[in-house]
């Protein structure tokens, strides 16, 4: 009788072994290998394979050319071969933009010696927010030049940029106008392919976390 019993726990013990590893397999061939790529201001997912025709051809943030505190010009060619997190704000905001700064300077830190990763802030108020008014912000704000470039440039180049191409802004439906003022706490993050990769909230510390484990996630991919 001693020696069933221990051969019933035996074979018990062999059963949720099996069961273990069965899960972890399951859950290993679940994972998500690639950060979804994002083409609208729905921010639905699109599950694509990095250098595929599908992901060469989908949704890319275009060429622009504005300037930043330094007074240089900044395009796409800044950003080559670049990953970067984008922003809106102005200097003069007294409500999210100094929480929105102040997390986009972590980002800065967190990434300080990788040169792969750049920031980049738009001014919302270029007709006030001039080259000199950008350097002063840059330096109360301890921004680092060519790490991290505010900008200031043609309201209606970065209108549309912000609304028809990084769709920052979250009144999903709400048609606006270049009049109306554009504002968001949201930062996006965007690959070495100028493809939006990921949507946070500037102003929520879980989401700044997550924005840091999913760039450190795309400098992983091929």
């Amino acid at each position: 009788m001693k020696y069933l019993l221990i051969a019933v726990l035996l074979v018990f013990a062999g059963c949720k072994n099996e069961v273990k590893k069965e899960n972890i397999k399951v859950v290993e061939n679940s994972r998500v290998d690639y950060l979804p790529y994002y083409n609208d201001e729905s921010f639905t997912p699109h599950w694509l394979t990095p250098n595929t025709e599908e992901e060469k051809t989908f949704h890319k943030i275009p060429d622009f050319s504005l300037t930043n505190q330094s007074g240089e010009t900044v395009t796409q060619d800044t950003f080559e071969d670049k990953i970067y997190v984008t922003d809106f704000f102005f200097t003069t905001c007294p409500g999210i933009c100094p929480k929105m700064t102040g997390n986009m300077a972590k980002i800065q830190e967190e990434f300080k010696n990788d040169p792969d990763v750049l920031l980049l802030s738009h001014s919302v108020m270029p007709s006030t927010d001039s080259v000199s008014v950008l350097r002063a912000y840059a330096n109360k704000n301890d921004v680092i030049d060519n790490k991290w470039h505010l900008v200031t440039g043609s309201r209606d180049e970065i209108y549309t940029l912000g609304r028809d191409h990084y769709f920052v802004e979250s009144d999903l439906g709400e048609v606006k106008s270049i009049d109306d003022f554009l504002h968001t706490e949201n930062f996006l993050l965007i690959d070495k392919n100028k493809h939006i990769r990921g949507i946070y909230n500037g102003l929520n510390r879980a989401s700044m976390a997550q924005l840091i484990t999913d760039v450190k996630a795309l400098k992983q991919e091929i």
